[in-house]
């Protein structure tokens, strides 16, 4: 086992060494690295300063403009909502008026209808009624005379040959 000694230490020494190597190797491929990120870093910073400062000097140039316009739009709302409430106020007025103006013309007429019912009904019973009673009384009367009569006589005075009508003939 005396004799490994030696082998276990050269192996070890060896590990070690390219242990090293490895660590160097590692160590050169982030100083690129680095140095590639710090390149970049910097040209970001160069181009993405200038740009961020830019914005933020616009932003608070902008700013109190913005606010301005937020305060109007929100003033803007206030009135329009109150126009169209008082607008929503004023249709329902005209709406309910309109309403009650058909109402009024509908009672209106039905009065205007009923009232020329009532004067036709009372011109048939006050005016036509009397009148067909005095028809049916004249008829009457001028049918008793000519009954009477005898209807012999006409204008000139020569008999009338009349013939009686039958029964069937005068039912209407």
């Amino acid at each position: 086992m005396e004799n490994l000694t030696p082998i276990f230490i050269a192996v070890t020494g060896a590990a070690v060494v390219l242990q090293a190597l490895l660590l160097g190797a590692m160590f050169m491929a982030m100083r690129k690295t680095t140095a590639r990120m710090e390149s970049l870093a910097s040209d970001v910073a160069g181009k993405a300063l200038p740009a961020l400062e830019t914005a933020q000097s616009i932003l608070t140039e902008i700013r109190p403009k913005l606010q301005v316009i937020s305060d109007n739009l929100q003033e803007s709302a206030i009135v329009a909502r109150a126009q169209v409430e008082r607008i929503d106020a004023t249709v329902n007025d005209v709406v309910d008026r309109a309403r009650l103006q058909v109402i009024r013309a509908d009672e209106l007429l039905t009065r205007t209808l009923d009232r020329v019912e009532q004067t036709s009904d009372m011109v048939h019973s006050t005016v036509i009624s009397p009148v067909r009673q005095v028809s049916g009384i004249v008829r009457g009367v001028t049918a008793g005379i000519e009954f009477l009569l005898g209807n012999r006589y006409h204008r000139n005075g020569r008999s009338r040959d009349r013939q009686p009508v039958p029964q069937d003939e005068m039912f209407i």
